[in-house]
């Protein structure tokens, strides 16, 4: 069995959004996406004062493609025009299938935005094949405890989408994408397989790992040879991103909130959406 190594790497840049750190590792100056991995922003960490104005996405509309969202601290309110709501707190994962259309809020709870506290958001945008673009749109929210965490060598993968270890994740991938986040203790390590010919996205959340030698420090993105297997090790605590999935050999043209596979179809989805066909999402208030 092989074993992946790392061939670029891609630190994040940060791109704050008001008073909400932000940072990106793709797309990027070099890098415009992983394969089926588009997008990822990183906010936090950081806390929140008592009285503030809680997180700014309020409504705002998407086609093409889904959303993964992990909350690894703080919480955060979701609500969409296909009638999905949840308020989903620290070491849960929100998942969106836009597909066909739909207009979502992602804001802080009135409880949090009175009281503050710490907040570590992640979310990772994953492309649909042509197939499934205009498929209906679909939300699942799970809370911490319904996520199974799979102990290792000095590691533990939180399992959001496939299978691990014998385990299987809460999410059912419509395109067989396996997801998750690990935390690795200092000299521990953690093994993926199966991934030969998929798209792998490995990025370090916190702290710094490496890979079969070469150093992948805090707030970079890997990119990572061909191979059936890799492992991810530390020599101090460490948190990692971590997903792979098929390949979707098909053009990607994007735009703003949108993800399709040509102009038309943007210029499409711009229309469908200026004429009220997605939707609408009322502000959350929990």
């Amino acid at each position: 069995m092989s074993e992946r190594h790392i061939t670029a790497l891609h630190g994040a840049y940060r791109d704050d959004i008001g008073d909400l750190v932000t940072r990106r590792p793709v797309p990027g100056p070099q890098i415009d996406r992983i394969g089926a991995f588009l997008f990822l922003n990183h906010h936090g960490p950081q806390t929140y004062p008592p009285g503030n104005g809680g997180l700014p996405f309020g409504p705002h509309p998407h086609r093409g493609f889904e959303t993964v969202t992990f909350i690894l601290d703080g919480e955060l309110a979701h609500a969409d025009s296909a009638g999905h709501e949840s308020v989903i707190r620290a070491g849960g994962i929100q998942w969106m299938t836009a597909g066909k259309g739909v207009v979502h809020a992602e804001l802080s709870p009135e409880s949090f935005k009175a009281e503050g506290g710490p907040m570590e958001i992640l979310q990772l945008w994953v492309n649909l094949p042509a197939r499934l673009k205009m498929t209906e749109p679909r939300y699942i929210g799970a809370q911490a405890d319904a996520i199974p965490v799979v102990a290792g060598e000095g590691a533990t993968v939180h399992l959001v989408s496939g299978s691990y270890g014998g385990v299987k994740g809460p999410v059912d991938s419509l395109t067989g994408v396996f997801m998750s986040w690990a935390t690795i203790e200092a000299r521990g390590s953690a093994t993926f397989d199966g991934l030969r010919g998929r798209d792998v996205f490995l990025y370090a959340v916190r702290g710094d790992v490496s890979v079969a030698g070469t150093a992948l420090p805090e707030h970079h993105l890997a990119e990572l040879g061909d191979g059936d297997s890799v492992t991810i090790s530390a020599d101090a605590p460490a948190v990692i991103l971590f997903g792979h999935a098929d390949p979707i050999d098909e053009p990607v043209v994007a735009h703003g909130p949108f993800v399709m596979n040509s102009a038309e179809e943007i210029r499409q989805a711009y229309s469908d959406y200026r004429a009220g066909r997605f939707g609408n999402a009322r502000m959350v208030e929990a």
